[in-house]
């Protein structure tokens, strides 16, 4: 069995034993070299619903189409003669008026994909609609220009293919101390007492044993960076504000650590949608300036960006259920402190033409941002990572 295929089909292939082999040689390989800054990529998962986040507040198409799910403009935070956040934004409204947003309309891609699974494969991959791909566009960032384990890290008990690249993957915690701690149990002292025997030297077990080997020195190192650093914010008591505080941990420790990525999940709004979307916008924002707080207050937040996208948009017409069903482009947050283009960075969605499903046609290809982040932000090749060459936007 190859090592790849071990790992893929092992028990013990968990967030924390996504590892690679490079952490003594480049345990002491300067920051500098990569630079200071991070990104953050936030996936609000199941489909958020675009038009009710950035609410179209004089198209009667969108008031034709959803009768009772559509938003009143008096109960909505107008912010240009045609756009309004939903109400439960307000916080996020902060930050547009600050000039630390960016909402990029019409994001997709050609032939969009409408599964939920596969949808996030294709923009974790950044793959096109028909390509099926083996690695993260982040993983293969770090597989190329980290060279260290903790290059990259998701907020989660395991790691998702945006973090896992050819030779070299990110890990995934939601607890420094946990992930330590995991690796001081009998378990882990007992494979690692096998170091010299002859059977543990080649094939999956000495791979086994190296990786686990190296998923303790890494999370020693998380662990005992990230505990210098105690925020003083007060973060909403819910899991993705608890997800955003341990990432501002990180990042305000200046741990090594490029790429972060954090998923919150509930946005598949079949039924009902109005109540779920309005809680878990609420949620999102709260959480996320809760967060530009902390990073602000630690002078970190010049150095950060942070991404937000779903896998896809609803469709313009409502459901039976009062809700919506899978859509095509969608809305995309840009957050920093320094952007090029704050605001709104393009056209509303064109309701009067729409794609042979009825869903909003994509303007801007998503890859076009990453290509933006890799090239622009993270200053690498973005065309050595997305495997073929997309041109930069002028957001940041």
């Amino acid at each position: 069995m190859k090592r790849r295929n071990f790992l893929k089909t092992s028990a013990l292939t968990s967030g924390l034993l996504f590892v690679p082999n490079f952490l003594k040689a480049f345990e002491n390989y300067a920051t500098t070299n990569l630079g200071f800054k991070k990104l953050v990529v936030i996936q609000l998962a199941g489909g958020n619903d675009g038009l009710n986040t950035i609410v179209p507040y004089r198209n009667d198409i969108y008031y034709k189409n959803r009768p009772s799910l559509s938003i009143k403009k008096s109960n909505l935070i107008a912010v240009t003669d045609e756009l309004g956040f939903n109400k439960n934004l307000a916080p996020l409204k902060n930050l547009y008026d600050q000039g630390y947003l960016s909402i990029i309309n019409n994001v997709g891609y050609p032939n969009p994909n409408r599964s939920h699974f596969r949808a996030t494969d294709i923009w974790q991959t950044a793959s096109d609609s028909n390509q099926y791909l083996e690695t993260g566009w982040l993983g293969r960032y770090i597989n190329q220009y980290g060279k260290m384990p903790y290059s990259g890290i998701e907020l989660d008990d395991s790691l998702s293919l945006i973090l896992k690249g050819k030779d070299l993957n990110g890990i995934a915690t939601k607890n420094p101390k946990l992930l330590f701690n995991t690796t001081q149990t009998p378990y882990f002292k007992k494979v690692l007492e096998h170091k010299g025997d002859a059977h543990l030297s080649e094939h999956n077990l000495g791979y086994l044993y190296k990786t686990m080997l190296e998923a303790k020195s890494s999370a020693k190192y998380i662990f005992e960076t990230t505990k210098t650093f105690e925020t003083k914010q007060t973060y909403p008591n819910n899991p993705f504000g608890k997800q955003l505080k341990t990432t501002a941990q990180f990042i305000n420790s200046n741990i090594d650590t490029k790429v972060f990525y954090v998923s919150m999940g509930g946005f598949d709004t079949h039924a009902g949608q109005l109540e779920k979307q309005n809680r878990l916008l609420d949620i999102y924002s709260k959480s996320i300036e809760v967060f530009v707080k902390d990073l602000e207050q630690n002078d970190t937040f010049k150095d950060t960006l942070i991404l937000t996208f779903s896998e896809f948009g609803r469709r313009v017409q409502q459901n039976a259920a009062d809700g919506t069903d899978h859509g095509a482009a969608n809305n995309v947050f840009v957050i920093g402190k320094h952007l090029k283009k704050p605001g709104f960075y393009n056209e509303a969605p064109n309701l009067l033409d729409l794609d042979a499903n009825k869903d909003i046609k994509f303007s801007v290809d998503f890859r076009n941002i990453y290509a933006t982040l890799l090239d622009k932000w993270l200053e690498v090749d973005a065309t050595t990572i997305l495997n073929k060459q997309f041109n930069s936007l002028d957001f940041i």
